[in-house]
């Protein structure tokens, strides 16, 4: 490709709507153009990285036996009434783009594929015999974010692979689970990146199991944890450990402590010299479920640690038949008030009376009371009153209530896990590129997806489902990979491998070399970008140190001698090259750097 030719469209200075370096970097370097807020057109340079980055994965998934197709963007709200996600996804600050057609028939755009390929797979596959199957696809997506930010990272309308497989039996799945999470390591490694899997939760898309894949990175929206030796890694929603050791209470009395306008454990403690490990705080949730019924919870965990919303949420769907729609902390407001009466906000023990939720509340009648482990293992601690400016100390075994034990908190860094002996989780920030699900008859049930197993009876088909950001991966590839003069893709996924420059295009013996070289590398499917443009060589070096070409081939004064030089752009290393030789030098040191 010659830049005469080609839309280069550098800029020199941040544009002020990029947050992060990698959004700062692709607009400057004109590989993207925002639209409108979280949407973006790809340039020919952006364009080109996903090209090779759709290939990459082409390539290992066309090699487990994966199928290519294209399923269509517009979903008809039926297919997502019947699985019980339409409501879910539209309503309130749902993430589904959606419309009524001109017969009033209602549609949205799919943010995913579940419910059409299932739809799919229960009007194709009859037979065990058919089956395994994984069919994959490499579209455009939309999901309407509240808050679109950070380019690519965070947009409304993005590019992903989604690949869905169909198996006789759990087993088989979670086979083939092994074999996607094996070519999902090579994948984001041919593409040059450094990635942490980690076990997930598996949100709105369901399942028994699910793994994340994260670039490590600060601009991360994400916390993952895990250990030095990589025997365990999760993120912050699933993450299992075990806290820090608690500082006993010494002090046997029960008497009233008088905490006056001390509301929040650091204030309690701040006043009174105590420990957060010796507080249970209690924070109040109220559940709603699909059938509109509504459900008050009191959760009691230790001082020093939070709750996690999505543990407190599986934990709640799971032990009622009907399902949790949405999950929210009770604050002091009309709302509450209206069902609560004279509840001591900020002095609430884990001993609050039922009889507090009115009796005409629509809600039911009783708190579920749910302690978690680190509060549960306290002998004694200092809790609410129940009565305002009054805290005491209390235990859970002098207790009449009875309380669900479960797993609630946060894990975060500094606490511990015994998987291989005790070690310490180091907590950092990701990017999630990929993630991958074993969805197991959940849609299968509901969309009525069945086969004709060995014995001829009809079984629901067991499903996998595996997710690649393509757009997001692209980005994410910046943060990794770059320095203060701008990107450093890896050569797999970079827009062009070598950046041909003459100092002067004027010069006939530079221009004629340029072009001996020029073809030599395309004759060999080495993509080559010839800056042809008559201007200023330190504006070309420039916007090739910006665009992040891994290799850049400078045709200097020395031309007159045959010889360049070979520069790369990672290591800075410059090499002095007779012009017939340089193919082969090229080919050695991106070998050696890349491979």
């Amino acid at each position: 490709m010659r830049a005469t030719s080609y839309p280069l469209a550098t800029l020199r200075e941040n544009p002020a709507e990029a947050e992060i370096v990698s959004h700062q970097l692709l607009l400057k370097g004109g590989f993207i153009r925002r639209v409108s807020s979280g949407i973006y057109s790809y340039m020919p340079l952006m364009l080109r990285v996903i090209e090779k980055i759709s290939s990459i994965i082409d390539k290992e998934l066309k090699s487990i036996g994966c199928n290519k197709l294209l399923l269509p963007l517009l979903h008809p709200a039926e297919l997502w009434e019947r699985s019980g996600r339409w409501e879910s996804y539209t309503a309130g600050e749902g993430i589904m783009f959606n419309l009524l057609d001109r017969q009033n028939r209602g549609f949205g755009l799919a943010p995913t594929h579940e419910e059409v390929i299932t739809t799919i797979a229960s009007e194709i596959i009859t037979s065990y015999k058919q089956l395994p199957i994984c069919y994959y696809q490499i579209q455009t997506k939309f999901r309407d974010e509240i808050r679109p930010r950070f380019g690519l990272m965070r947009s409304r309308e993005f590019i992903m692979k989604d690949g869905y497989s169909f198996h006789s039996s759990e087993e088989d799945l979670k086979q083939f689970y092994e074999k996607m999470e094996t070519a999902y390591i090579k994948i984001f490694s041919n593409c040059g990146l450094e990635t942490v899997g980690v076990d997930a939760d598996s949100g709105s898309i369901g399942g028994s199991a699910s793994k994340e894949f994260m670039v490590t990175a600060e601009s991360g929206e994400d916390s993952i944890l895990f250990t030095e030796s990589g025997s365990y890694a999760a993120n912050i929603e699933k993450a299992n450990s075990i806290p820090t050791k608690e500082i006993p209470i010494k002090v046997q009395s029960q008497d009233l402590l008088f905490t006056p306008n001390q509301k929040s454990v650091y204030e309690v403690c701040k006043q009174n010299k105590i420990d957060s490990t010796q507080i249970v705080k209690v924070i109040l949730f109220l559940g709603v479920f699909d059938d509109d019924s509504q459900l008050p919870i009191l959760v009691c965990i230790r001082g020093d640690q939070t709750v996690n919303e999505v543990k407190l949420f599986n934990l709640v769907d799971t032990k009622y038949e009907k399902s949790l729609i949405n999950l929210s902390i009770i604050e002091r407001n009309i709302e509450s008030e209206k069902n609560l009466d004279n509840l001591p906000f900020g002095f609430i023990g884990p001993d609050i009376n039922d009889s507090i939720i009115k009796s005409d509340s629509n809600w039911q009648k009783s708190w579920l009371r749910i302690v978690d482990h680190s509060a549960n293992n306290l002998n004694l601690f200092f809790t609410g009153a129940n009565k305002i400016d009054y805290h005491k100390i209390n235990s859970f075994n002098s207790m009449s209530q009875k309380f669900i034990n479960a797993d609630v908190r946060n894990s975060k860094q500094g606490d511990y896990i015994t998987i291989k002996g005790t070690e310490t989780l180091i907590e950092k920030r990701g990017i999630e590129i990929g993630h991958i699900f074993q969805l197991g008859q959940k849609y299968s049930h509901k969309l009525n997806a069945k086969f004709s197993n060995k014995e001829g009876k009809l079984e629901n088909i067991w499903m996998g489902c595996y997710g690649i950001g393509v757009t997001r991966l692209a980005q994410a590839a910046i943060e990794q990979n770059h320095d203060d003069d701008g990107i450093c893709w890896p050569i797999h996924i970079a827009p062009f491998e070598v950046n041909l420059i003459p100092t002067n295009i004027k010069d006939s013996n530079q221009k004629n070399l340029a072009e001996e070289i020029y073809l030599e590398l395309k004759n060999n499917d080495i993509d080559v970008l010839l800056d042809d443009r008559d201007i200023r060589a330190g504006i070309k070096f420039k916007d090739s140190d910006l665009i992040g070409i891994p290799f850049r081939i400078v045709i200097g004064r020395d031309s007159i001698n045959n010889e360049v030089e070979l520069i790369s752009r990672v290591t800075k290393k410059s090499i002095k090259v007779h012009r017939r030789n340089i193919l082969e030098k090229f080919l050695y040191e991106s070998k050696l750097m890349y491979n």
